[in-house]
């Protein structure tokens, strides 16, 4: 059985940082894709088409090399990609990709407009309050701060006391962010919220309009290939990335133990070391939190 990957987009194409998201808005059109012969893929063929579980992925389109529309309209990237070939290796389910606005990922799945959320999701105490994550993480990261090069007046979250500094709503980094304004005062940080369009994060700090972002540790190369920025001072957070799925729920369950069995086989054979270097320059799946 071919399967046939859907996906919602705009086409505006924002850039955001690790955890954080995209600000187009969902519209579907669907990208058909032949499975190969000699392909994993030829295994769903043998599945009755009756028991095959269709599975809604929301995800976004801005974030460069994780999950992003190509020169040629493809939706692509590591999370894509990824889950692409999670996909052939589990033909009980089909995977539809649904593209929207970041902000909205997590209360679509609480709506069960989507089954899970792909977007490199930081799993962190505020989320697991709500939702559910898979266990086997498929990759890992931590958070620093970002200024602009020669920078070096910045160092600590407390040094950006009274700095503005740019995120994107409902991400990771927003998070650190305001639960340091929660312990420090309201206007502590002075929190941008980014809306902006593709090369907004480099540009805003460079040209001084904000005074720094954060961002997971694999980011910089993508988003700042001039190298305009750099990444100061301690890691902030260590995080293992995960997929969200619906808290309390069986069949979300049952998804998410079948993804982590395929997780640790593309561990093991080495696959999705190999889909981290393609997409994101380095192999960022080997650690994760203990």
């Amino acid at each position: 059985m071919n399967k046939t990957i859907s996906f919602a987009s705009t086409l505006v194409l924002t850039l955001l940082i690790a955890g954080c998201g995209n600000n187009n808005s969902a519209n579907s059109y669907k990208v058909a894709e032949a499975a190969s012969p000699n392909s994993s893929e030829s295994t769903a063929a043998a599945a009755d088409p009756a028991k095959v579980t269709k599975i809604v992925v929301g995800t976004g389109t801005a974030f460069p090399n994780v999950c992003f529309i190509d020169e040629n309209g493809k939706l692509t990237g590591f999370d894509v990609e990824l889950l692409k070939e999670i996909d052939k290796r589990l033909p009980e389910y089909e995977f539809e990709f649904q593209t929207m606005d970041f902000s909205n990922l997590l209360l679509s799945l609480e709506t069960k407009k989507i089954d899970l959320v792909a977007h490199v999701m930081e799993k962190n105490p505020e989320r697991e309050q709500k939702y559910a994550f898979n266990k086997e993480a498929y990759a890992h990261w931590r958070n620093r701060i970002v200024v602009a090069k020669g920078n070096t007046s910045i160092q600590t979250l407390d040094d950006l006391k009274g700095k503005k500094v740019l995120t994107g709503a409902t991400s990771a980094q927003a998070q650190i962010l305001e639960n340091y304004n929660k312990e420090h005062g309201a206007d502590s940080i002075k929190i941008v919220y980014q809306n902006g369009a593709a090369n907004d994060t480099v540009n805003q700090i460079d040209s001084g309009r904000v005074d720094a972002t954060l961002a997971a540790d694999f980011v910089l190369p993508i988003i700042d290939p001039q190298s305009k920025l750099q990444a100061v001072g301690p890691e902030l957070s260590s995080a293992d990335i995960l997929y969200v799925l619906r808290k309390d729920d069986a069949p979300s369950q049952k998804l998410s133990d079948a993804i982590d069995g395929v997780v640790k086989e593309l561990k093991t054979d080495g696959t999705l070391g190999k889909i981290s270097t393609q997409w994101l320059g380095a192999d960022v799946t080997t650690s994760s939190v203990q």
